[in-house]
């Protein structure tokens, strides 16, 4: 006997956003019983993270977005400012705590549904469907059986593939002195830092007020650094860059997020289905996952009110999956130069057009305009050494300390 329609493994973005979803319209069809399974309260839980997505008008989670902005600003490395109105959409950003609070209220109201705390040791098929075996924080142990299972745990390690990289990160929430950040526009890409000898490494400052902003140094590398390289780079980027003045650190958050293309399974049983960066909801080239979680959670909404079986649908398309191998291969391989390559396409595509692509959103006709707009030959060359190159089982280099993976943010 199933103690639930739906089991939910995990509590974070991915697990929460399926939950919300599943739950939010019930009177247009079937709503589940539904279980998630949450972290032991005297387990070791992720700190507080940052989502961040684009949108056009208000969305399920808007009494959760902490700031949002509708120009986004890029600099390339010779400190050349290119701003850009993406009206109508608006770049948004939601803090952990806050979604978590939100979607917690909604599901405590909704009938059949409950939670379980506790540390989930294995997922595996059971007589008609699936079963989490899982240790409470007191020590006891239980089996949550359900029709179905989503699984949001992050991987032990990714899938084989032939490129690998991470989007590895370090940000403050600065409080300054001075009034120094316009809140109206948002700094997406800062290309005035030191570049490394390779990959590529810049900054990205999210103002919410003209005193206060996420400040952050992120590189795209195959290796995290010790935590005191982030320290020095904010430092210099803070100091040199911005010229902020005296300021103060009020929280800091931390992160490592794997951009590989390298082919996430979506199941693992007849009834379980991985959700998430582990079922391969990060978009490969720019690390930001939030956007997918939600699509993928409405897709599986819609199967089950249907009757039909909710399988979550492929997170990309094939196509942007295959330019996404293409980018990674380069950038990996030293062929693509990144600082110049994301200025440029920010630069000459339609601002509108080049966040729809970034949501694999765009048409055959409009993602060829696009690819006009790269280093045509550099591309080609990648492409064209990519299926040479074997794909390989590794080793996921260590995240920053005290590290979790982190979706959205350039990432995300």
């Amino acid at each position: 006997m199933h103690d639930a329609d739906v089991a939910i493994v995990g509590a974070g973005a991915a697990g929460l956003s399926l939950a919300h979803a599943l739950t939010a319209a019930p009177g247009h069809g079937r709503v589940p019983s539904l279980v998630v399974v949450e972290p032991s309260s005297s387990g070791v839980r992720p700190p507080p993270r940052t989502w961040c997505f684009w949108e056009a008008g208000a969305g399920p989670y808007e009494r959760a977005v902490a700031a949002s902005w509708r120009w986004l600003r890029v600099h390339d490395r010779n400190g050349r400012a290119i701003v850009r109105d993406i009206a109508p959409l608006r770049y948004k950003m939601i803090r952990s705590p806050d979604f978590e609070a939100l979607v917690g209220a909604h599901l405590d109201g909704v009938p059949g549904v409950r939670r379980a705390d506790g540390t989930v040791e294995c997922v595996r098929a059971a007589a008609g469907g699936a079963e989490a075996v899982l240790t409470t924080g007191a020590g006891v142990r239980q089996t949550v059986r359900a029709r179905w299972l989503f699984d949001s745990r992050p991987r032990p390690r990714p899938p084989a593939a032939r490129t690998l990289l991470l989007q590895h990160f370090h940000g403050w929430f600065v409080r300054t002195r001075r009034p120094v950040f316009d809140p109206g526009v948002a700094d997406w890409m800062d290309f005035r830092v030191p570049q490394p000898r390779h990959g590529m490494a810049f900054g990205y400052v999210l103002p919410t007020g003209r005193h206060r902003a996420l400040v952050e140094y992120t590189q795209f590398s195959a290796r995290a650094l010790p935590p005191d390289a982030y320290r020095a780079a904010l430092l210099d980027y803070t100091g040199q860059v911005l010229r902020l003045g005296e300021f103060d650190v009020t929280a800091t958050e931390t992160g490592a997020i794997p951009m590989t293309d390298g082919r996430f399974a979506r199941s693992s049983g007849p009834a379980v289905f991985r959700i998430g960066t582990a079922g391969g909801a990060t978009r490969p080239a720019t690390g930001y996952t939030f956007a997918t979680i939600q699509r993928q959670s409405q897709a599986v909404a819609r199967a089950y009110r249907s009757g039909r079986d909710p399988v979550p649908p492929r997170p990309h398309r094939t196509r942007s999956a295959a330019m996404d191998a293409v980018l990674l291969h380069g950038l990996d391989s030293g062929v693509i130069d990144g600082a110049d390559f994301f200025p440029r396409l920010f630069r000459e595509v339609p601002a509108v057009r080049l966040l729809r692509f970034l949501d694999g959103t765009t048409r055959l006709h409009e993602d060829l305009a696009i690819g006009l707009h790269t280093p045509v030959l550099r591309m080609l060359r990648s492409a064209a050494a990519l299926p040479a190159v074997p794909r390989r089982r590794f080793v996921s280099p260590p995240p920053p300390a005290g590290a979790l993976p982190r979706t959205p943010g350039p990432e995300e």
